[in-house]
């Protein structure tokens, strides 16, 4: 399976969801957006050389524990290195050698956003309350049934006790899993730890567990 995370506007925590999807369904994460790279990454080969044909993307996965991740290199120079059009290839190869691949996809509607979407079985959109990010996802969700991705799940991502699922779901065409504005995603992120592994418990430990679920119910071809 191949589940690209995406979202319409930068900032509205579409890498924290990627992560902790990952490491609940235990998935390798592949840091997908070339040129504002926002997941953990360490000493190694990185996406960037797999892009330019200096690394095999087998091999430049780092293996966890907490979570398994291919990670993408952060310079300028690396990004304008890479081929971005061997990102297909390298996310097959990914999920050939370990099954589930989750990839951290670009926000927006830059030309490599379509990429990871194209190469996806189904997709998670994520987006905020706010006018704009439901505004861009709404764009994403267009470019996202243009290229066949299905929908596996909205995630209306920090999301306060007044929020309204129903009409996020109304705009979007999609069931609606929130995750609630928690100081544990924060902590979890400072640990470099997913939120069930730092602060197993919390609300936003719970909300992951319950998207994990719902995302796999669909994916595996059972109804949401």
């Amino acid at each position: 399976m191949i589940l690209a995370v995406t979202g319409g506007k930068g900032g509205v925590g579409k890498s924290t969801v990627a992560y902790n999807l990952a490491a609940h369904l235990d998935a390798v994460v592949i840091d997908g957006d070339l040129g504002m790279a926002d997941l953990p990454a360490d000493h190694g080969p990185d996406l960037h050389d797999v892009l330019a044909g200096r690394a095999d993307p087998v091999e430049a996965v780092r293996e966890g524990p907490p979570v398994s991740i291919l990670p993408c290199g952060r310079s300028l120079a690396g990004a304008r290195a890479g081929d971005p059009t061997a990102l297909v290839a390298a996310i097959e190869a990914v999920e050939r050698a370990y099954g589930d691949v989750i990839v951290d996809s670009p926000a927006g509607l830059r030309a490599d956003v379509g990429l990871p979407l194209y190469v996806a079985d189904a997709c998670v959109l994520v987006t905020t309350l706010s006018e704009s990010a439901v505004t861009d996802a709404v764009r994403v969700r267009e470019l996202a049934r243009e290229l066949d991705a299905g929908l596996a799940r909205v995630v209306l991502n920090r999301a306060d006790d007044g929020a309204n699922p129903d009409a996020v779901a109304a705009t979007l065409g999609a069931p609606v899993s929130t995750v609630p504005d928690d100081a544990a995603v924060a902590d979890a992120q400072a640990a470099g730890q997913p939120v069930c592994r730092a602060s197993p418990g919390t609300p936003a430990c719970q909300a992951f567990r319950s998207l994990a679920d719902a995302v796999e119910r669909v994916c595996r071809g059972h109804r949401p």
